[in-house]
């Protein structure tokens, strides 16, 4: 489902060259130097240390005085890409600390898909065969109470205010994963057309629900509800199970990937909404 139909929009940021990239120099606090900023919005390229590296990243915070709860952004399969920083960006616009890991800082830096891509193409699909292997599930869990860690060590951050994590395809899982590794910080959680939330192995993410503490929204693709409708069922059951507040709701005529503006399937109606629900769900849960 996310190999097939998740279409990445732009995947080379022509504002930051690989080269520039390696050429940060972090401060002891851990953020790189500036890569871009605007009127409101901060931008830095950082490095987060992990238990197994040092991770690549994008961090937003807003330039107004005054502290704000923080975000983890799981990117789709494509990883850090500039789309997934202009989201990083507008969600900062809207009061958040934002972090935007590279799925893959243990095989590459971003981006990790260079020139065009092609779906459809098995051999570009191959490409990202090593990279997902190195998203495990042990991995997850260690890297998202390590990006954690490193928002709450963010001078803008509040760290009175829950945080809230939200991921796209692959990111949905991740989400979950989060919530579960650090669920004394996680208070909102938010899958935006995330595939496989919900499985038959012993690691499924939807089993991980009653281990957390957050509200969660579920935002499902129309063509993803289509190939596997009892998903949303079982999802609906856990969350009520573990008596966790969830909004879990299927999108009529949105494709796969709607959400990523520039890509074949973005639906801009759609993903407004989306949106508009998202900062509906961090504005009760986080403050």
């Amino acid at each position: 489902m996310c190999d097939d139909d998740i279409h990445p929009g732009l995947v080379h940021d022509p504002r930051l060259s690989r080269r520039a990239f390696g050429l940060l120099t972090v401060a002891a606090t851990g953020v790189a130097t500036v890569a871009r900023a605007d009127d409101t919005v901060e931008e830095k390229d950082v490095e987060v240390k992990t238990p197994d590296g040092v991770a690549d990243a994008a961090l937003f915070y807003p330039k107004a005085k005054g502290k704000c709860p923080a975000v983890l952004l799981w990117p789709d399969v494509m990883s850090l890409r500039p789309v997934f920083r202009d989201m990083g960006r507008r969600l900062a616009s809207a009061g958040y600390v934002v972090l935007v890991p590279n799925l893959y800082y243990r095989m590459k830096k971003a981006p990790v898909i260079e020139g065009t891509f092609n779906f459809a193409n098995p051999d570009d699909r191959a490409k990202l065969t090593p990279l997902r292997a190195s998203v495990t599930t042990e991995g997850t869990f260690k890297d998202a109470a390590a990006y954690i860690a490193f928002l709450d060590a963010q001078a803008k951050t509040n760290k009175a205010k829950k945080a809230g994590v939200q991921g796209y395809c692959m990111g949905g899982p991740l989400s979950f994963r989060t919530a579960a590794a650090v669920p004394a910080r996680i208070g909102a959680v938010a899958s935006f057309h995330g595939g496989g939330l919900v499985t038959d192995k012993e690691d499924s993410p939807h089993l991980l629900i009653p281990k957390t503490q957050a509200a969660y929204l579920i935002e499902i693709a129309d063509n993803d509800d289509k190939q596997d409708p009892t998903a949303k069922d079982k999802l609906k059951a856990a969350f009520e199970a573990a008596k966790r507040p969830a909004q879990t709701e299927v999108f009529a005529g949105a494709a796969h990937g709607w959400t990523v503006k520039g890509s074949q399937v973005y639906n801009e109606a759609a993903a407004e909404t989306a949106w508009s629900n998202l900062l509906a769900l961090y504005k009760k849960a986080l403050g």
